[in-house]
């Protein structure tokens, strides 16, 4: 049996301890009525079977118990949160006093540079990457502008080294020692949305918190992608979105880690709302502010029960996989299936910009078109129309993400078949 052909990527499915996990996903229909090669977790991740009983769930309550719901039964309202904590903190590698469910993960970013942003007249620059996200490249410039400063002064921005991709190491450290006594806060992506590049986390906030600068991490491309320690790491704090890789529905509910030596520093700057409050009081109306002694205290407004009550769903199913190690072993083994068929299959066609070295990707591999003459935009639509979903990134990008909790290898194999057979097409 030939590495190549659909039969391996059968025998690789048939031995995957976590492929029955598919079957607690809807995967999309493609053109043909058939599955779609659903490629695309990465933007937004497939949604859980169990999503709309657990929805469903709390509409009936809704509807039977009015505003009682707040306070009645194990899925009491007011608590409701407290029921994506523990899963989440598994995920991240934090402690449940850590982490908290809110927001969306732009409005956790504001919240928590509120905090951890405090610029001097000598210590006032922030250090971001040079391809960020946009709004996270957008509540960098606004904090910074809010405090009084100049991004053009207090924007540092790290950049690949000529005719690169992604961020070498050594030049982000070295970076954040050059600017360290000038430099408040490292503000950077765990998964590097563009590229894929997983950054090493933990030798940068060690070389931030040398300086005597905080460090922050977007995790949107990173939480339930690639294993994760922000507790053991020394993480200064780190927000992420829900609705990739943790399933939690377009939109859904985003979530914070503050690292535990932070959460009762009553001397943190913080925007208070009364969701913050200590519950035991919360409702006694009371204008004094007195938080609760755990990363809730960021928390501004009640919590929007039904994209909770969808992200349950996933978090669910992420717990009886085993959590990240064991979706990350089947993740390092779809990511060298995929590379090995690239290769093979379409060759010098098409390269891939995402590291090659496992411990600096997770499963999103950024491919850009290498013919003479072909639009990789038209291959995007190609691929797009054959029934394979995946996304295009300005300039010239087409991502792919095999998520282990729902893509098999035949996935893959199908995948670049319809590659190879899509590229032919718009070369002729």
């Amino acid at each position: 049996m030939s590495r190549l052909d659909a039969d391996t990527a059968a025998a690789l499915d048939a031995a995957d301890p976590l492929a029955g996990f598919r079957d607690e996903f809807h995967i999309p229909a493609g053109p043909d009525g058939l599955p779609q090669i659903y490629l695309v977790g990465n933007s937004l991740g497939a949604v859980p079977r169990a999503a709309a009983g657990y929805v469903n769930t709390e509409l009936e309550r809704w509807a039977r118990l009015g505003a009682a719901a707040h306070f009645e039964g194990e899925l009491a309202w007011l608590p409701y949160h407290e029921l994506l904590t523990d899963p989440l903190a598994r995920l991240v590698g934090g402690r449940p006093s850590e982490v908290v469910a809110m927001n969306s993960l732009t409005v956790n970013l504001h919240l928590l540079m509120v905090s951890f942003y405090d610029p001097t007249a000598t210590r006032h620059k922030i250090l971001i990457e040079d391809h960020a996200f946009p709004s996270d490249h957008f509540a960098v410039e606004s904090q910074i502008r809010q405090r009084g400063h100049d991004p053009a002064e207090s924007l540092v921005v790290a950049r690949p080294r000529a005719d690169e991709e992604t961020l070498q190491r050594d030049d982000l450290l070295a970076l954040i020692a050059e600017h360290g006594p000038e430099l408040a806060l490292v503000m950077l992506p765990g998964v590097q949305y563009y590229t894929g590049q997983v950054l090493p986390m933990e030798e940068i906030t060690a070389a931030a918190h040398d300086v005597g600068a905080r460090v922050g991490f977007d995790l949107a491309h990173a939480a339930g992608n690639v294993p994760l320690a922000l507790h053991d790491w020394g993480v200064d704090f780190a927000v992420w979105c829900s609705y990739k890789y943790l399933n939690g529905g377009p939109g859904g509910v985003g979530g914070a880690f503050v690292h535990e030596r932070h959460v009762g520093d009553r001397s943190l700057p913080k925007f208070l709302g009364w969701w913050g409050q200590r519950p035991d009081i919360r409702f006694e109306m009371g204008t004094v502010f007195d938080p609760i002694g755990t990363a809730e205290s960021w928390q501004l407004s009640n919590p929007p029960i039904l994209v909770m009550a969808a992200l349950r769903a996933s978090l669910d199913v992420f717990d009886r996989a085993g959590g990240m190690e064991p979706l990350r072993a089947k993740s390092q083994q779809q990511i060298e299936y995929l590379d090995f068929l690239l290769a093979e299959v379409i060759g010098d066609r098409v390269e891939s910009i995402t590291p090659a070295a496992l411990a600096e990707r997770g499963c999103q591999h950024s491919l850009r078109i290498l013919m003479p003459g072909v639009d990789g935009q038209a291959v995007h639509q190609g691929l797009e129309d054959a029934g394979v979903a995946c996304d295009w990134r300005y300039p010239d990008v087409i991502r792919v993400a095999p998520v282990p909790l729902y893509n098999s290898f035949t996935d893959i194999h199908r995948f670049v078949d319809v590659l190879a057979r899509v590229l032919d097409e718009v070369s002729r």
